[in-house]
């Protein structure tokens, strides 16, 4: 066995968290509160009845309704098994012994470990005040540098990047670098300031934008995201990819999903709303919770982060402590909501 899977950290859940009353609240992962739309899961059930039949190896269907979407050529988008998956396949498209990945930590759990799979190594540079340093970034980029990954928003602290920003530090890396653009929270980001990653492609041949089903579309069971980059980075995400990894349900879900936009725009306003008032009553109880531009909030609780998610577990509310930083809380319905402000309200160090 490699060596670098046997130093991995296999995910472990944590104990069951269930209320007095007998009832769990998931707040943890970041999932939407809300199950497929109506449409969506018609759409399932019909692509279930084939579920004997291997999938469109090309997920072409979905790439010309994504490419007719989002104003691109279909050449230019490549389906993977969510963000995960195609950030996984474009590191494998440019894996060099000795390589090396810089990105913003604290970021995405699963970046280091994708990283190692792919045989480099990982280059984390930390946060400053919660958001990307990226001026510390562009100075870690070496010659061994492969790619760089920019969490926007980032996760688990919300915080964005913000156009003038990113579009100085893409264009000071070198022309050779991969850069990866993970806008799995884009659909929730109301600041005019954050740019739209697709905006960013034309002249720079090294971008690629990763999106996903797995949060605003609920489809997060599914697996099933992509990337828009030039037409021959997404030709080697494609080629890099695992053989029928995006299966025939996962397919006809997102598409389903897309040709919904509208009904999926009112249920992503009802989550960001819901995110300014539960980060409202959270300042209220004088807990410190930056703004947001996901469906997460993040408190910076430090050394009382593993206390907060423990009274919060003892309601039935999970949420994710990172020990040490802080707590991520997805928002979820308005009664979920309550009940992690009811929690949150008898936290000892209030």
């Amino acid at each position: 066995m490699r060596p670098v899977v046997e130093s991995l950290v296999t995910f472990q859940p944590g104990p069951p968290v269930v209320s007095p009353s007998g009832e769990t609240f998931p707040l943890a992962a970041n999932e939407s509160p809300y199950g497929p739309l109506p449409s969506v899961a018609a759409a399932i059930s019909r692509a279930a009845a084939q579920a004997h039949r291997y999938p469109d190896y090309t997920s072409g269907e979905l790439v010309g309704v994504l490419a007719t979407t989002l104003g691109v050529p279909p050449a230019q988008v490549a389906a993977g098994c969510g963000s995960c998956g195609v950030i996984a396949d474009l590191l494998s498209a440019v894996e060099e012994p000795g390589g090396e990945v810089v990105f913003a930590w604290r970021s995405f759990e699963s970046y280091p470990k994708m990283i190692k799979l792919a045989g480099m190594t990982p280059v984390p540079v930390p946060l400053l005040d919660g958001r990307h340093d990226l001026a510390a970034m562009a100075a870690a980029v070496t010659p061994r540098t492969r790619a760089v990954i920019v969490c926007n928003p980032n996760n688990p602290t919300g915080s964005v990047v913000r156009r003038a920003e990113l579009e100085s530090f893409l264009d000071s890396l070198p022309p050779d670098v991969l850069v990866l653009l993970d806008e799995a929270y884009v659909d929730y980001v109301r600041d005019p300031e954050v740019p739209d990653g697709l905006d960013l492609l034309p002249g720079r041949p090294s971008l690629a934008v990763v999106r996903t089903f797995s949060k605003a579309h609920g489809l997060a069971g599914l697996r099933v995201g992509y990337a828009v980059a030039g037409e021959r980075l997404a030709k080697a995400a494609r080629t890099a990819s695992l053989s029928f990894g995006v299966s025939g349900i996962a397919q006809q879900a997102a598409v389903a999903s897309l040709l919904a936009a509208d009904e999926l725009a009112a249920r992503v306003e009802t989550t960001v709303k819901e995110s300014a008032r539960v980060r409202a009553a959270l300042l209220d109880l004088r807990l410190p919770v930056p703004e947001s531009e996901a469906n997460f909030l993040w408190l910076p609780l430090g050394d009382e982060s593993a206390a907060f998610a423990a009274t919060c577990a003892a309601a039935g509310v999970a949420v994710r402590a990172f020990p040490g930083e802080g707590v991520r809380v997805t928002i979820g319905t308005e009664r979920e909501n309550d009940e992690f402000l009811a929690a949150a309200a008898h936290f000892p160090s209030l």
